[in-house]
């Protein structure tokens, strides 16, 4: 029963709401969340969402959205936003193809004031439009919230500093310290931040101070006469001084949990003038429901106690491509002295956690800092460490400037492994890993790899940390062909692609997981009589151009496949070497990612409308091949032609 949710179908409906009522409607928004999730078959970050359920009514009661502005920091929480905003009836499509998206989208909503997914955005987009108010003589709130482990983003700083210095008025950050992003927050910041779960001396004795006061003669006044000492006793257990440093005022901390405590904190916060504020709320990733609340992490992800059991009957899921990096990563660990990981704020998402509980001193997690991540590996690299980065390719964007400048120019020996590269999902826009090869590409010293299943990224691991210089592997997200992960493995030699079928009509040239669908291709144009060799490059940088050449020269001309951007890409390399042969028309096509910003979706479904599956491939090369137009295909064909 929603019967109370029912009733709101935007933010004004929660200002006749008695706080009895709120409560209640608190309680139905966090069923609706897990019915929600669970229906769409895990739908992801339920735990981040039941954290902020009071503050989001509470922002949406004293705030008017959308003529003021609530930012939300990866915004990976928006889903009670959402719900609270006119779009509770469409929250079963979040995170499919055409329905809602899993965090905050300008072209879904007008309550959506900034697009995010990635962290620590929110106190910089604030300032912005903040600053844009003021020139366009407006008048309204711009709010951040904020994670505790977002504020280990230098950006996120970097912004508070800038906000201080302009003393931007009607700019509220609020500090949303749950102690976690997904997995626990890592750094000095987060733990002072945090003081106040661990010694509640602070709170208990502001209460008990407040409430003597109460009941002597004059004690009102002389509770406001001891404002300074107050504020000194505080300082020595919060880390109230370091964020008036920044020129903030601050408040806190609040129960986020406790609505009527956050409405009139809210309240008094809308009345500060000339300077930003700081709140602080305390809230429990996963609150309301007891087994969100017992296990936050895995929680964050979807409703893991209500998933039916598998039958024993049925056979074993495959790995995925970031559980078989994390199993090679801990044997190379435990195999090779000079071996460490580094991560920022994704061990579970890398798959490095249990790496990290059996080798807590050579798996360092940095927070959500990537560019010092990167440059805390080049700095283990000059001490003859081998560090393997582990970064989602979306994240690698934000540490580029440390990649070029740490790494590369100092030619330095780190291994970056790429994890989420090519289409990614669920996760969408923000997430999705198409550039990676063309921003890599372009670094001299670099070498550009993509494994074709499990044994290779085994083996392009192995050879990165045996390579005298920046090495990158990319794979994507999900399982792989099935190949074997328990072989010993061994260094590949680098810039040497492999031929891994003959033909004679046409060559299609394979990176990463498209040679496996290059395979699948063959086998389709095989029925249609297409006689296809196919080439795994493995390498984009440096490339096997003999290879190509010979393979363009010999067969009908060359394909390439990848999932990356056209503009840099692999493709682009192979048309490159081949031109420098004086051979560019013998490269066909380059199929690639779309030249456009890809939403959320099945990765399969992505990789049919765009041409880069076994089918659109053999549909493509038999439109490029005018003679075998006419032959019949068989889709389903899978005889190798002689």
């Amino acid at each position: 029963m929603t019967q109370i949710l029912d009733r709101v179908e935007g933010p004004r409906d929660l200002r006749s709401l008695t706080y009895e009522q709120l409560d209640e409607l608190a309680t139905e928004v966090r069923q609706f969340l897990v019915e929600t999730v669970d229906c769409i078959g895990g739908g992801g970050h339920l735990a981040s969402n039941l954290g902020v359920v009071e503050l989001s009514i509470a922002l949406h009661r004293l705030f008017d959205s959308p003529k003021d502005k609530i930012i939300w920091d990866v915004s990976h929480q928006v889903y009670v936003h959402k719900i609270l905003t006119g779009r509770k009836e469409r929250m079963n499509t979040i995170r499919q193809f055409g329905g809602l998206s899993g965090f905050a989208d300008r072209n879904e909503s007008e309550h959506d004031a900034f697009g995010a997914g990635h962290a620590g955005t929110s106190i910089s987009a604030a300032v912005g439009i903040a600053a844009a108010r003021d020139l366009l003589g407006d008048d309204f709130y711009a709010i951040a919230i904020i994670g505790d482990g977002a504020m280990t983003a230098g950006m996120a700083l970097e912004a508070m500093n800038h906000a201080g210095h302009l003393g931007t008025q009607r700019l509220l950050v609020v500090l949303n310290d749950n102690a976690m992003s997904i997995s626990p927050n890592v750094g000095a910041l987060s733990r002072n931040v945090n003081k106040l779960r661990v010694d509640p001396l602070y709170r208990n004795a502001k209460r008990q101070i407040g409430e003597f006061a109460e009941h002597v003669p004059l004690g009102r006044q002389m509770w406001q006469g001891a404002k300074r000492v107050k504020t000194s006793f505080r300082d020595l257990l919060v880390p109230a001084r370091f964020w008036e440093q920044f020129g903030f005022e601050y408040y806190g901390p609040v129960d986020g949990h406790n609505i009527q405590e956050l409405e009139i904190t809210l309240a008094s916060i809308k009345k500060v003038e000339g300077k930003p504020v700081l709140l602080h709320i305390l809230t429990e990733k996963g609150h309301g429901i007891p087994e969100a609340e017992a296990d936050p992490i895995k929680s964050h992800s979807g409703t893991y106690w209500l998933k039916k059991p598998v039958s024993a009957d049925a056979p074993p899921a495959r790995p995925t491509y970031s559980q078989v990096f994390a199993q090679a990563t801990q044997e190379l660990i435990e195999s090779d002295p000079r071996v460490v990981a580094v991560t920022a704020a994704m061990l579970e998402g890398t798959g490095l956690a249990p790496v990290h509980a059996k080798h807590p001193d050579r798996v360092f997690d940095v927070g959500i800092a990537e560019q010092h991540a990167v440059t805390f590996a080049a700095g283990l690299a000059t001490q003859g460490i081998r560090p393997i980065a582990a970064i989602y390719s979306t994240f690698l964007q934000r540490g580029f400037d440390s990649v070029v400048h740490d790494v590369v120019v100092q030619d330095l020996p780190v291994v970056f492994a790429l994890d989420r590269a090519g289409f990614v999902g669920d996760d969408g826009k923000t997430h999705q890993g198409f550039i990676d090869i063309s921003f890599l590409r372009c670094l001299p010293n670099m070498v550009v790899s993509a494994p074709k299943d499990e044994t290779e990224l085994r083996d392009l691991l192995f050879t990165g940390i045996h390579h005298d210089g920046p090495f990158s592997v990319r794979f994507p997200r999900g399982s792989g062909p099935g190949a074997p992960t328990d072989l010993p493995m061994k260094q590949l030699p680098i810039g040497k692609g492999e031929v891994l079928r003959e033909g004679r009509d046409v060559t299609l040239v394979g990176f990463g997981v498209s040679v496996n669908e290059c395979l699948r291709a063959a086998d389709i144009l095989a029925g249609a009589g297409i006689d296809a060799a196919v080439i795994n490059a493995r390498y984009a940088k440096p490339l096997d151009a003999e290879l190509l050449i010979r393979y363009a020269r010999s067969t009908g001309g060359l394909v390439t496949v990848e999932e990356n951007v056209r503009a840099g890409g692999f493709g682009d390399a192979v048309l490159e070497a081949l031109a420098d042969a004086c051979l560019a028309d013998r490269c066909l096509a380059n199929l690639t990612m779309p030249d456009a910003i890809v939403d959320h979706g099945p990765q399969t479904m992505f990789r049919q409308i765009y041409q880069v599956d076994a089918a659109g491939i053999a549909a493509r090369v038999r439109e490029l091949l005018p003679a075998h137009r006419a032959a019949p295909a068989d889709a389903s064909a899978a005889t190798v032609a002689p």
